[in-house]
């Protein structure tokens, strides 16, 4: 058994090949090197940070796919197959919450087997449920085959988060994380706007497709390139009565509930936006199908600026310092909309702006927090993981269903919705996450 080498920890992160992520010239130059990761014992080549990033990057960047191509074609398939609001939001609603519940599964399963079998298997089947999605004739068919999608969907997130604590400390796991969600920022920018061409080109089944192409190209990578990350397999992680005690454990850990509720809120309201988004763009502020891509891109063009901007922030300030200086983005965000929206602003500029600044602070958020949940279970990481999914798939699902029926043909349930996600996620970046650091941190500092 080989001796798994220690990650040499910088205070900055490494230049990156221009194959990668594009960032801004010199902003990393000074950084001393990062040792790559070791490869787990057993286990083939070791995985470079290049190949971790672009592996992220694909997989995580399968959620915005799933959400966001197909938005463009929402009224347009509402219309098509005759759906109330209530159904047209459902195929959105269930997804995530099939999602949710099945990260319950696969993370566990992912500790036990290896992530690289769980990625092969969630990944075949996300490819088969989005051919199944593009081929449905009728709303119910839609949903039913989006609840596979969501629940395969889970299988890439939960493992693509467990694969960035297999090899890396939480600090280091942040900044790949950014430089990661910077690749997914790409991926959510090319989404709407090739979705909304491909709605206007082929109906509403056009950006079904087009998610069934990405899907398969994704399996073909993971399955060429990325080898087991799992250094060591817990043989008892899908025992129910293990299992139970490490949730119990996982849950009662303050770092990780800090993390997981920031985690749940922010994505509470970029959810909101994505969710109405269609609606209030097309339907009530007269944009095409392809004028909507264009807007969802530039709220992709600025969360992709966020991750940029996050990975500077972790290694002057921390991951907590990190999110506090976001924090201001996303307040910024809801006090515009939520405004714009009580003065009876009915703009697109009243819209697209606080989605900009919304963005651009989840940016800053998502990447520590998706490390930050599983920072603290290096042997769990699965399990951990996918707790913290499932807080945030509730979370979205109850947004989808209140949506369902809220929407009233005004900007109004998206602003005081955004709004409401926007003070929930500052106070929680402003004081549950650096109370929780602190306290592990003087725990630490205590102990022998």
């Amino acid at each position: 058994m080989k001796r798994r080498r220690r990650l040499i920890t910088s205070a900055r992160m490494p230049d990156q090949p221009a194959a990668a992520v594009s960032a801004p010239a010199g902003a990393t130059s000074s950084a001393p090197p990062v040792a790559p990761p070791a490869a787990p014992s057993g286990a083939p080549p070791r995985v470079t940070p290049l190949l971790a990033a672009v592996a992220l990057a694909l997989l995580l960047g399968l959620q915005p796919v799933s959400t966001d191509v197909y938005l463009p074609a929402l009224p347009m398939l509402t219309a098509a197959l005759s759906a109330p609001m209530s159904s047209a939001q459902l195929t959105m609603s269930a997804l995530i919450l099939a999602f949710g519940l099945a990260q319950m599964v696969w993370g566990p399963v992912s500790d036990r087997v290896g992530r690289r079998p769980v990625l092969l298997l969630g990944l075949a089947l996300h490819a088969l449920a989005s051919a199944g999605c593009a081929l449905a004739g009728s709303i119910e068919t839609l949903v039913l085959w989006r609840v596979l999608q969501g629940a395969a969907l889970a299988a890439a997130v939960v493992c693509a988060r467990a694969i960035v604590r297999d090899l890396y400390e939480p600090a280091e796991g942040g900044r790949v994380m950014a430089l990661a969600l910077s690749g997914l920022g790409v991926i959510a920018l090319i989404g709407p706007l090739s979705g909304g061409v491909s709605a206007w080109a082929f109906g509403w089944r056009g950006p079904l497709v087009l998610v069934t192409l990405i899907s398969v190209l994704t399996l073909l990578f993971i399955a060429w390139r990325l080898p087991e990350t799992l250094a060591r397999p817990e043989p008892q992680a899908t025992q129910l009565r293990g299992l139970l005690r490490s949730w119990r454990a996982i849950a009662g850990n303050r770092v990780f509930r800090a993390w997981a509720l920031l985690v749940a809120s922010t994505y509470g309201g970029l959810f909101t936006l994505l969710a109405a988004s269609s609606f209030i763009y097309m339907d009530v502020l007269g944009l095409t199908p392809a004028a909507y891509g264009g807007a969802m891109a530039l709220g992709s063009l600025s969360y992709l600026a966020g991750t940029l901007l996050c990975r500077r922030w972790i290694g002057a300030h921390g991951m907590a310092g990190a999110v506090q200086r976001g924090g201001w983005f996303t307040l910024a965000a809801g006090v515009v909309i939520v405004g714009a929206a009580a003065t009876g602003v009915q703009a697109l500029w009243a819209v697209l702006l606080p989605q900009c600044l919304y963005a651009f602070g989840h940016g800053i958020h998502q990447p520590c927090g998706q490390a930050g949940v599983v920072g603290p279970f290096p042997q769990a990481a699965g399990a951990a993981s996918a707790l913290a999914g499932l807080v945030l798939a509730l979370v979205a699902y109850a947004i989808g269903r209140w949506l369902g029926v809220a929407l009233d043909g005004t900007v109004r349930p998206l602003a005081y919705g955004l709004g409401f996600w926007a003070a929930l996620t500052c106070a929680l970046a402003w004081t549950l996450v650096p109370r929780a650091e602190l306290a592990t941190a003087a725990r630490r500092a205590a102990a022998p």
